[in-house]
């Protein structure tokens, strides 16, 4: 089959409206030719560029990953000291959940199917994850401000853990509770709070 003037354009629209369907319906209830009626291109040529519905699958987790892990690697941690490095850190993958709700969808989704794609998707791994965060801890510590025995791993579950919540939770929480956790002052707020949680984690006494 010749390419027929498919473009990259024409890709990043298709990732853009499958991720939306993939994020809202999962894997399994996202269908192709109704990701094809909503863009410019068709079903057939969403196979021809991505192979298959888990090729197109894989390609919108891996813009997923991509977006936060180029947020985390234009952050400047390094032109920061160790603390105020750990608080930019942690705010902004907090503001990044908040602001991209459907990257916690398809991990959501990924994890209730346990994982079928994620180890081709090399945005995610930890070679990419870890070293920034490693090199974190190192400059905290022989500084004096961070505790030892902080694992990178840890660390980064850590984080992850404050971000994600507050996003996968919202409106069962919301609803048994009655707080606010869809607006930009509850966000602000749950941020601070986040922050704080992990400087008192890594901090040293």
């Amino acid at each position: 089959m010749q390419d027929t003037g498919f473009t990259e354009r024409n890709r990043r629209e298709i990732i853009g409206i499958a991720t939306a369907h993939f994020s809202d319906k999962g894997f399994a209830g996202a269908r192709v030719d109704e990701i094809a009626a909503a863009t410019a291109t068709s079903k057939r040529m969403i196979y021809y560029h991505f192979g298959s519905k888990e090729g197109l699958y894989r390609a919108v987790l891996t813009e997923a990953y991509r977006g936060i892990r180029s947020a985390e690697l234009d952050a400047g941690l390094d032109r920061l000291s160790p603390l105020d490095a750990l608080e930019r850190l942690t705010a902004l993958t907090f503001d990044y959940h908040f602001r991209h709700p459907e990257l916690v969808r398809l991990v959501m989704d990924e994890n209730m199917r346990h994982g079928p794609h994620i180890a081709m998707v090399v945005e995610a791994r930890n070679e990419l994850v870890l070293p920034k965060t490693a090199a974190l801890i190192e400059r905290g510590v022989a500084e004096g401000t961070f505790r030892a025995g902080i694992d990178p791993v840890d660390l980064h579950m850590t984080i992850s853990a404050l971000a994600f919540y507050f996003i996968s939770n919202r409106y069962t929480f919301s609803a048994i509770f009655d707080v606010d956790m869809t607006s930009e002052a509850a966000a602000a707020h749950r941020r601070d709070q986040a922050v704080a949680i992990v400087r008192a984690y890594c901090q040293a006494v």
